[in-house]
C-alpha cells in the first residue's frame, strides 16, 4: 500500500540584508544582525523544529544597479544590496542542524563546473548528505560586468551551455565509486585507484579532465533544484530538476503548469512522481483573522517604489528608469529583453498586449511587493485550508514559503500552521531519515542514473 501524498515544505531564503521581500528589513520586528552566523542559525533551528525539508537560497552575483544605471538608490533603499556567499551561509546553517536540507544557488554562466562540483560535494559531506544545488543561468549584465564580460549571454544559449555544465558536474560526482575509500593504516592503502576515474570531458563549452577530488557523498550526490519558467527553461527543468521551484499567480495557472511540467518530465523518460513542484508563496497567520490581516497590512506598507523599479530592472535586464510609466515597450525592446523570460511572459499575459508599458510591468510582475506570489492568510485553519486546496487539486507538490519578518514569520508558521497540516495528515510529523534525498522520498543517487 502506497503512502499518502504529503507536502514538501521549503523556506525561501536569501543570504542578504532582507528576505525575498525587500521591505522585510524595514519591519520593526525583523532582526538586523544579518552579518552574523547567529542570524541564519536562528532561522535554521526554527525550520528544523517545523520539519521543513529544505532551506533554499536564491542568489545573484551583482546588486541591483540597472535602474538608471546606478546603484545609489538601491543601496539607499536596501534593495537586496548585501549578497553574501551562499556556500558559507549554507555551511553555517547546516552545522547548526541535523536533518534540515540546505540548498543554494550556483550559476552555470559565471562559475566553472569543477568549482561547483567540488564546493557542493564538500558541503554535502560536511552536513551529512543534506545539500542541494539550485542551477541557474543568471539574469543580467551587472553579473556579467562583475565577471569581466561586457554583457550577459543570450537566453537560449545560456541553457545550451547549462546542459553541458550539468553533464560535467554530474560526471565528476560519478567518478568516485562507492567503496573506493579503504583508509587502511596497517597496509598503507588509502583507496582503490581503479575505483577512481578521470572524466576527460571535451565539449562545445567546457573541457574538464579530473580526476575529481571529493569522494562520493552520503546521498550519492546533492539534489538538483531548478526554476526554469520560460519555454527553454521548462525543458531544462524537466531534464534535470529533482525539485522544481515555480512561480504562479493563482491556482488555475498552477494547475495548468503542473500538468505541463509533469508531462515534460515524463517525456524526458523520468518519473514525474519523483519530482516535486513547489511554487513560491507567503503566509500571514494569526490566532484570529484580524491579527492575520494586521500582519499583512503592516508588511504591505513597507514596500517602496524603488523596490519594484530596481528589482524589475535587475530581473528583466533593462533600465526601467529610461522610460515613462505609460510608455509602451517597442517590439525591438521586447525582443531584446534578456533576463527572466518567464516574468516577461506573465506581464504580457496579464496586460493582454505584446507591448506592455512600464506600469504594466509594475502591476503584473508584482516585483518587490506582496503581489508576486500567492498569499495564504488567516487563522491556522484558514491557511491550512488554502494550502490544502492547492495541494489536493494538484497545483503543486509543496511550497516555497517566503517571509516578511525575519525570523518571526517562520516562527508563526511553525507554531500555528504546521500542527494543523500535520493533524490533517498533509505534512510529515518527523523526518524520514538523515539525508535530503531520504526526506524528499528519493532513492540514494546511483552512478549514471541521470544518463538513463
Amino acid at each position: 500500500m502506497s503512502k499518502p501524498r504529503q507536502m514538501t515544505m521549503i523556506a525561501f531564503m536569501q543570504a542578504q540584508n532582507c528576505s525575498n521581500y525587500v521591505g522585510s528589513w524595514r519591519h520593526p520586528a525583523s532582526q538586523s544582525d544579518f552579518l552574523t552566523p547567529q542570524y541564519f542559525q536562528r532561522m535554521a533551528r526554527t525550520l528544523e523544529d517545523g520539519k521543513f525539508h529544505l532551506a533554499f537560497f536564491d542568489d545573484r552575483l551583482a546588486m541591483p544597479d540597472r535602474y538608471k544605471n546606478d546603484h545609489v538608490e538601491s543601496v539607499e533603499g536596501g534593495v537586496r544590496v548585501v549578497k553574501l556567499d551562499v556556500i558559507t551561509i549554507m555551511t553555517v546553517m547546516g552545522l547548526a542542524t541535523s536533518k534540515l536540507g540546505i540548498g543554494g544557488t550556483g550559476s552555470t554562466t559565471y562559475f566553472e563546473p569543477f568549482h561547483i562540483a567540488r564546493a557542493w560535494a564538500t558541503l554535502d559531506h560536511m552536513i551529512g548528505g543534506r545539500a542541494a544545488w539550485n542551477v541557474v543561468t543568471s539574469v543580467n549584465d551587472g553579473e556579467a560586468l562583475n565577471f569581466g564580460r561586457d554583457e550577459h549571454l543570450e537566453h537560449d544559449l545560456r541553457y545550451d551551455r547549462a546542459d553541458e555544465f550539468l553533464n560535467v558536474v554530474l560526471g565528476h560526482w560519478d567518478t568516485w565509486e562507492d567503496g573506493a575509500l579503504i583508509v587502511d593504516k596497517a597496509s598503507g592503502r588509502f583507496a582503490d585507484g581503479k575505483k577512481v576515474h578521470r572524466l576527460d570531458h571535451q565539449g562545445q563549452f567546457f573541457k574538464s579532465r579530473g580526476p575529481f577530488t571529493v569522494p562520493r557523498t552520503p546521498q550519492g550526490r546533492p539534489v538538483i533544484i531548478q526554476a526554469g519558467q520560460s519555454g527553454r527553461g521548462k525543458k531544462f527543468a524537466a531534464r534535470w530538476g529533482e525539485l522544481i521551484f515555480a512561480s504562479y499567480k493563482d491556482l488555475a495557472s498552477a494547475k495548468a503548469n503542473y500538468i505541463e511540467v509533469k508531462a515534460a518530465i515524463a517525456a524526458e523518460g523520468r518519473d514525474p512522481d519523483k519530482v516535486s513542484i513547489a511554487p513560491a508563496c507567503y503566509a500571514f497567520v494569526g490566532e484570529t483573522r484580524t491579527i492575520a490581516e494586521e500582519k499583512f497590512a503592516l508588511a504591505d506598507s513597507l514596500a517602496r517604489p524603488i523596490d519594484t523599479l530596481s528589482l524589475l530592472s535587475e530581473a528583466i535586464n533593462f533600465d526601467f528608469g529610461s522610460k515613462g510609466m505609460d510608455d509602451a515597450f517597442t517590439d525591438a525592446e521586447m525582443a531584446a529583453l534578456s533576463g527572466m523570460h518567464g516574468m516577461r511572459d506573465r506581464v504580457i499575459e496579464g496586460a493582454g498586449t505584446k507591448n506592455p508599458t512600464v506600469r504594466d510591468f509594475v502591476e503584473y510582475s508584482g516585483r518587490g511587493r506582496l503581489r508576486e506570489q500567492p498569499i495564504f492568510k488567516g487563522t491556522p485553519e484558514d491557511v491550512a485550508d488554502q494550502m490544502e486546496q492547492w495541494f489536493v487539486e494538484r497545483g503543486c507538490d509543496g511550497f516555497v514559503l517566503g517571509t516578511t519578518v525575519m525570523p518571526g514569520g517562520y516562527e508563526d508558521f511553525v507554531r500555528l500552521v504546521v500542527p494543523e497540516l500535520q493533524r490533517r495528515g498533509l505534512y510529515h510529523k518527523d523526518y524520514r531519515g538523515t539525508t535530503l534525498r531520504e526526506n524528499l522520498g528519493l532513492e540514494r543517487a546511483e552512478i549514471g542514473d541521470w544518463q538513463k
